[in-house]
């Protein structure tokens, strides 16, 4: 798959001093969100990815994001449509509050997605009006080339194609808790266990770690966490990876986040401009696959002060 690139440009004061936004490009086709519009489409391609779904769905639920709601999590709507996909507890999508939350919005969108037999090769506007049913249904394949580019990046297709850029904040110092995180790390675990499930996350233990790592390494300090991946050579095991490793790069402003390593490469807040840079161990190693991060993602976030 052609190589994307996104970039998330922060307000006059970022690297850059441009304004938020990220964007999209793909065989040349650029496609521009805010910031709020790249949490909610990676959130909606990380719900995908818990339910083990294929590309093709995450392309059908953007571009419908896109045509309801601009991939806005709206208050608001038609009678009482609301959220991403305008949909109504009136029609039994469920309550509002629900319907307001991305992850249930987007799963409840799937189980509708998933009863319509071989949506996979449906037109956009087929599958998408199945589900919605839009008095404007044509509207969906105004949206689909957008939605591709998009989902070719946050399903991990393409690897190292999702970076951020903005002027980090100002956050306070941290202690570690009893289970050896501080407050940032664990908001970060308890997000992502949220939006994917079950992951294998280690880097940390109650009461601290102090070896291990390299000489002022994050983990020592109960910022950072590992999402361990196994086995690293599968290439399906490193695609979920990248998924993971986009994902937590659109909520990094939002989260505190200072520092994404995988896959011999690396983002960082300091440095967002520059977005995914090549990666080398500060030991110099490059064989072994845990210091070049193959088998995990590692994570870690701002120490504050």
């Amino acid at each position: 798959m052609a190589a994307l690139l996104i970039w998330w440009a922060s307000s006059g004061d970022g690297p850059l001093g441009t304004r938020a936004e990220c964007r999209a490009t793909v065989d040349g086709r650029t496609v521009t969100l805010t910031p709020e519009q790249a949490r909610q489409a990676a959130t909606i391609a990380a719900v995908a990815e818990k339910r083990g779904l294929p590309a093709r769905a995450v392309t059908i639920a953007l571009a419908t994001a896109y045509q309801e709601s601009d991939i806005y999590n709206l208050s608001y709507g038609d009678r009482d449509s609301l959220g991403l996909f305008q949909q109504r507890p009136s029609q039994g999508w469920g309550t509002a509050e629900q319907i307001r939350d991305p992850v249930y919005a987007a799963g409840a969108f799937y189980d509708a997605l998933e009863q319509i037999p071989d949506y996979r090769d449906l037109e956009i506007t087929v599958a998408a009006q199945e589900v919605q049913r839009s008095a404007f249904p044509d509207a969906y394949a105004d949206h689909e080339d957008d939605a591709r580019v998009l989902a070719s990046a946050l399903t991990g297709h393409s690897e190292a194609a999702f970076a951020c850029q903005f002027s980090p904040g100002d956050h306070a110092a941290q202690s570690e808790g009893d289970d050896g995180l501080t407050d940032r790390a664990r908001a970060v675990r308890d997000h992502l266990v949220t939006t994917f499930g079950e992951l294998d996350i280690g880097g940390f233990q109650p009461g601290g770690i102090d070896s291990g790592h390299v000489e002022g390494s994050a983990h020592y300090d109960g910022r950072a966490l590992d999402v361990m991946l196994r086995p690293y050579d599968d290439t399906e095991v490193n695609r979920r990876g990248w998924v993971l490793a986009h994902w937590v790069t659109a909520y990094a402003d939002e989260l505190g986040v200072a520092t994404v390593i995988y896959d011999d490469k690396i983002w960082s807040a300091r440095r967002s401009d520059e977005g995914w840079r090549d990666y080398t161990h500060p030991s110099g190693n490059t064989e072994d696959a845990t210091l070049r991060h193959l088998d995990h993602v590692h994570i870690d976030v701002a120490e504050g002060s």
